[in-house]
């Protein structure tokens, strides 16, 4: 299972306040609420990419005693399974959807200049079926907001909360994600299969 672990600074100095195992650990488990802190358990490394950064990560993970699940502590300016940040997806899909640049602007504006169209257009897809179901849990954080379409309502609503503390409310309080979850993983990451209703009797 993956927390946020609420940064701000540089990927150095993230590095640096993760590099002690009390710093944040967790005074209890969130899996089976064991009322005890968890105990240091290493890192596993992943790829992020934020403004100038393009490289990879430590993430801290703890374990706990009595359910024997890990917990990661995921930087709030990372996305759970995407490479790229928060606030790269932010600054191109606002440039794009929301002011209506070409793509290659769009792309530009976010600081990826030469970014494959497939990937622009994956986040694109992702966002716009996700943005019904964010501009309704959003709700509580922002006050209502005018808008042609649910792209452009979600859109606005993230602008006017912030995208990286839209993102800790979602994900924290709500396990949702920003651009929605793969298909066929809740998020803990285990695969999981829907049945149909059966009809009442």
């Amino acid at each position: 299972m993956q927390i946020l672990h609420p940064f701000v600074g540089s990927i150095r100095s993230y590095d640096q306040e993760i590099s002690d195992p009390n710093r944040y650990r967790p005074d209890h488990c969130p899996q089976c609420e064991a009322k005890r802190p968890l105990t240091g358990h290493g890192f596993y490394r992943r790829t992020l990419v934020d403004g100038a950064f393009d490289g990879v990560i430590r993430v801290r993970r703890y374990l706990c005693g009595s359910c024997k699940r890990t917990v990661s502590l995921l930087p709030d300016l990372a996305l759970p399974w995407l490479r790229f940040s928060v606030s790269v997806i932010a600054l191109f899909l606002v440039a794009r959807l929301l002011n209506g640049l070409t793509f290659v602007a769009a792309a530009r504006a976010a600081a990826q200049a030469g970014m494959p169209y497939q990937r622009g257009q994956f986040w694109i897809r992702r966002f716009q079926k996700q943005a019904p179901a964010l501009s309704l849990a959003l709700a509580p954080m922002a006050t209502t907001i005018a808008a042609a379409d649910f792209v452009s309502r979600a859109l606005r609503m993230l602008e006017s909360i912030g995208w990286i503390a839209a993102h800790r409310f979602l994900f924290s309080q709500l396990r949702v994600h920003v651009l929605g979850w793969p298909a066929g993983l809740i998020p803990t990451g285990r695969r999981i299969m829907l049945a149909a209703a059966c009809p009442a009797p």
